[in-house]
């Protein structure tokens, strides 16, 4: 797909427009431009200065980047390069500036190597170990039962009961951002032992007469059989060779124990890569091509439940129909209505979102569950109701239990009691469907309370919407960032006042710039996520967010993006967020849920697929349920490269 271009500026789907009378100053042709002969020497003249080692401006260090693999995979690099030198805002003021026809000598190296021409392609294929969830969930649908430990705990408590993600160490997020992303996660002989140990605790639990049905002593080589029939290819995820099968059977026979055999031998099945990694059984020719309905089988089981293909699924993929796209769509559509697609929640939302985060807003453990619960169920809602994406900005409805209905004023008066236990003061409460009349300044998920609390403040708030809801990554403050100043003798300046000479450094501003008007947008929500300008509003007991009840009235929410458009209050910003800034949003989410499914990182080589697939969004409105139906079908997805 070409890219399209519409303004002097980095557009939304990351595309930059070089204007004619600059291309012809230039009198280059782009696709002879080499790095070492055009770019390197701007790079040492105007970069290289602040942008070189471990300690570089912005923790970007041009200096490193040398190999044609390098300057590929820090292509984001470049297109931020490209964006700020065009815009005049790099190099700073106080340096050497570039002339026109150089910024468009960078500009246009960018857009021959990594805009124009560039076509779609499969990633490499490379096996990836389970993630520490996906582990927990796989071994409890193979073997039917879930490992447990047992824990008293009281209505006002949530304990972790799974034995695996007790024992198995959260995993690092991969260089996507996510925890799937475990390609280059090693196996440790720590990590080993676990898995053992695990294994171990597992089969003693399935060979138990209450769940094999059968006494020890009537256990023969038949059962066997049967078990090894059956247990094997679930754990492998696709059929196995009989000639595997026998091998097996000739280890138990060859014992005069065929239980304790049996047992030995669906534990070398639970400690191998075919079971812990995926993908390790799949062959295929040199060279990118379609992946076999097994492969596609797992693709869409971890993708949409981060779990193994059911019994559907899989015979789907050994009847070879799985990749025909009407029984394509017929298994998703099947596998979003089922429970398990709670996952897309739970650990895809969660960690988009960084949702962990609201679990160190409060020592109360019941009102902690239901701010973090309330975006799950909403997430959840978006998908499973399948809801157009841009609701995650704003939305009608919301959810809500007794713990969180006093941020609704009247649309929370509407939510049903629920009877609490006898002697039981504080319980969890299940969240109610909440459609909102009476709260204009909440809806959609930036008010959430839980949102709001995990982000106290304007910076925190301004970063994560410019992170987590428009896609755009940010540095690292500089180490020798102070704190924001407090009034003194006689002044009586706002917060935000106060923060404008706080931010007066040129390269703090460069950041600020985009943060600070998202942020300074709530600053009509206190810590608590609790509406200051509410008719009804009781201040808590502690603020962190430099606002207090008497200086209320003079909060000043305006501001203007760096794309121009002004608004006047958070209100005004949401309706940008939704026009203007949809194609941002979108993007954003397209490039998210699209990492998340491939379990890796989007190269340049992606960009193509996610502009199609963003376009399609914009042009229908689309839906969560829109979304994946691409994802599923896009070339990243249905082919790999051997």
């Amino acid at each position: 797909m070409q890219r399209q271009f519409s303004s002097v500026s980095l557009l939304p789907s990351g595309y930059i427009l070089l204007p004619l009378c600059l291309l012809a100053a230039i009198g280059t042709d782009s696709t002879a431009m080499d790095f070492e002969d055009d770019i390197r020497p701007f790079l040492e003249k105007h970069c290289l200065r602040c942008h070189t080692g471990d300690d570089s401006s912005g923790d970007t260090n041009l200096d490193r980047i040398r190999t044609p693999q390098e300057i590929d995979e820090n292509f984001e690099t470049w297109e931020k390069a490209a964006e700020l030198v065009l815009a005049a805002r790099m190099p700073p003021g106080d340096e050497m500036q570039p002339s026109e026809t150089e910024r468009a000598l960078l500009v246009q190296w960018y857009e021959a190597r990594f805009v124009q021409n560039v076509q779609a392609k499969s990633g490499i294929f490379r096996p990836r170990r389970l993630s520490a969830a996906e582990y927990r969930n796989t071994l409890r649908s193979l073997l039917g039962f879930d490992l447990e430990v047992a824990i008293i705990e009281a209505e006002q408590t949530r304990s972790e009961k799974s034995l695996v993600l007790k024992i198995l160490q959260p995993d690092v997020p991969g260089k996507s951002g996510f925890r799937n992303d475990t390609h280059s996660a090693p196996l440790t002989t720590v990590l080993w032992d676990q898995y053992s140990m695990l294994a171990d605790r597992a089969l003693e639990e399935f060979f138990t007469p209450a769940r094999l049905a059968v006494a020890a002593d009537d256990f023969d080589l038949v059962v066997a059989e049967k078990i090894v029939r059956q247990f094997v290819p679930k754990a492998f995820r696709r059929n196995v060779p009989e000639l595997a099968i026998d091998k097996i059977m000739a280890n138990i026979r060859a014992s005069n124990e065929p239980l304790a055999a049996t047992k030995r031998e669906l534990k070398i099945a639970l400690m191998s890569p075919e079971f812990m990694y995926r993908g390790l059984l799949f062959k295929g020719t040199e060279g990118q091509h379609p992946v076999d309905d097994f492969e596609l089988a797992e693709r869409l089981s971890y993708f949409l439940w981060a779990d193994m293909p059911d019994a559907e699924l899989f015979q789907a993929a050994q009847a070879g129909t799985l990749s025909q796209s009407d029984s394509l769509r017929q298994q998703v559509q099947r596998m979003l209505g089922s429970p398990k697609s709670v996952s897309l929640a739970e650990d895809f939302a969660v960690q988009w979102l960084a949702l962990d985060e609201i679990d160190h807003v409060s020592d109360e453990t019941p009102y902690v569950m239901a701010l973090k619960e309330q975006p799950l169920d909403f997430i959840d809602y978006l998908i499973r109701e399948d809801r157009p994406l841009v609701e995650i900005i704003d939305s009608q409805v919301t959810f809500a239990n007794a713990f969180t209905k006093k941020f609704y004023a009247m649309d929370g008066k509407r939510l049903q009691a629920v009877p609490r236990q006898k002697g039981i003061e504080v319980a969890a409460a299940p969240n109610q469907k909440l459609i909102l009349e009476n709260t204009p300044e909440r809806g959609g998920l930036l008010t959430m309370p839980g949102i709001l609390a995990m982000n106290r403040g304007p910076i925190l708030r301004g970063t994560w919407i410019l992170e987590r809801i428009l896609g755009e990554s940010l540095p690292d403050p500089p180490a020798n960032v102070g704190q924001v100043a407090e009034n003194r003798a006689g002044e009586n300046l706002t917060f935000r006042q106060r923060f404008e000479q706080h931010r007066s450094n040129a390269s703090c501003a460069l950041c600020h710039d985009k943060i600070d008007p998202l942020g300074f947008a709530l600053q009509v929500y206190d810590d608590e996520g609790g509406y200051v300008l509410s008719p009804t509003y009781k201040p808590p007991k502690r603020r962190r967010d430099g606002l207090s009840s008497q200086t209320s009235h003079v909060i000043d929410a305006s501001g203007q993006l760096p794309s121009g458009e002004k608004f006047n209050d958070f209100q005004e910003l949401k309706s940008i967020l939704t026009t203007t800034q949809r194609a941002r949003v979108v993007r954003n989410i397209v490039n998210r849920l699209l990492s998340y499914a491939l379990c890796r990182k989007l190269e340049y080589y992606d960009q193509p697929t996610v502009d199609a697939i963003a376009t399609k969004m914009l042009e229908n409105n689309g839906t969560y349920r829109d979304l994946i139906m691409e994802i599923v079908n896009s070339l990243p997805f249905r082919e790999t490269t051997l």
